[in-house]
């Protein structure tokens, strides 16, 4: 059976809600969006949704006032972060390079260490062992980036002696209710600790999902 412009619109509106709720990534909505307002019949339409929930199929989070709650590291359940055995105690690089990121649980004092070498820490995914975390960096003739999400209480307090200790994350963002509190420390030696506050990958397409759904006028 042909399908209706209103009906291409009906699948469109799951879609935006799919990427949204972070069911879809960006590169496959764009796909699937393109796919339905080429799509001629049912059948055509069918397989694009086939997968996903109906608008409005799962309840949203409420926050307090009736609003909808943030989720993800946006506002995140931080109760449901914090506790439970460290799975990482430090990191260690000479010569070479480490990474801690995805989910991992953070130790309540987790040490990193890099000399002619590199690592990444990225607290945006993390677990907490506690509410109380410190975190601390020495790089000797290396470098170390650490990324945090913008609802993470930070506070850096490193040194950099011929080197730099980047404090980009203290003061900024706004750190939600029930966030652990991160204390990031050491020295830079000849070498550079930089600490930033950033979004994931999946966050940002969610947020731009958000502003095309705004934009068409759907909220």
């Amino acid at each position: 059976m042909r399908a209706s412009d209103a009906e291409r619109e009906r699948v469109a509106e799951v879609l935006r809600e799919a990427v949204a709720e972070g069911r879809l990534q960006m590169e496959e909505f764009e796909q699937r969006l393109d796919a339905t307002y080429k799509a001629r019949t049912h059948g055509e339409l069918e397989p694009l949704v086939r997968d996903l929930p109906a608008p409005g199929g799962v309840v949203a989070p409420v926050g307090p006032g009736g609003s909808p709650a943030r989720t993800g590291s946006t506002g995140a359940d931080w109760a449901a972060r914090v506790g439970g055995p460290a799975t990482s105690t430090g990191a260690f690089a000479f010569w070479g390079g480490f990474r801690r990121k995805g989910t991992w649980t953070v130790a309540r004092k987790f040490t990193a260490f890099a000399m002619w070498g590199g690592g990444e820490i990225d607290l945006r995914e993390a677990r907490f062992e506690d509410r109380e975390v410190v975190v601390r960096c020495f790089a000797i003739m290396g470098g170390m980036q650490v990324t945090v999400p913008p609802e993470l209480d930070v506070e850096v307090r490193g040194i950099g002696i011929m080197g730099g200790f980047g404090d980009r994350a203290s003061g900024e963002g706004i750190p939600s209710p029930g966030s652990p509190r991160v204390r990031i420390t050491g020295f830079a030696l000849m070498g550079g600790v930089d600490v930033e506050r950033k979004r994931t990958k999946a966050e940002k397409e969610r947020e731009r999902a958000r502003q095309l759904k705004k934009g068409s006028g759907e909220e």
